[in-house]
């Protein structure tokens, strides 16, 4: 495994590996000089179908022998390369495990702040819907 993506020309043995890039949106590694010399080196515009996008996990399902080049990718650019490439409903579960995340990342900062509001736990607790144990370590009690 790479820590950088890949671009790779599909040919009929591998048209279903990686993400077409129309299917991605932009990435900025397209606006790069190396990027845009090997386009043009291959022949293929930006958004052919035959311009495919792996993940660095998948990197290794490119078969041997395919025209590749490593790009790095940014995080929010990674995560749409992968949800682009999975299955409908895992995208669907995935978009919602980050949504989760992001709200759960400042969940102990909110509860304190809550608790210092004068906010009674009980109310806090329905609110939220997390255990009272949860609200006590949060609020530091």
């Amino acid at each position: 495994m790479t820590d950088d993506a890949y671009l790779f020309l599909a040919d009929a043995s591998s048209a279903s590996l990686g993400t077409a890039l129309p299917a991605v949106g932009a990435l900025e590694c397209l606006e790069t000089s190396a990027v845009r010399a090997w386009l043009d080196a291959q022949g293929v515009p930006p958004d052919s179908q035959r311009l495919r996008v792996v993940p660095p996990e998948e990197s290794g399902f490119i078969p041997q022998g395919t025209e590749r080049l490593p790009v790095p990718l940014s995080e929010e650019e990674l995560e749409r390369v992968r949800q682009a490439g999975a299955p409908r409903e895992r995208a669907r579960v995935e978009a919602e495990l980050l949504a989760f995340r992001d709200t759960a990342e400042g969940r102990d900062e909110l509860l304190r702040r809550a608790v210092g509001a004068g906010v009674p736990a009980h109310r806090i607790v329905e609110l939220t819907g997390v255990d009272p144990a949860t609200l006590s370590a949060a609020a530091g009690h």
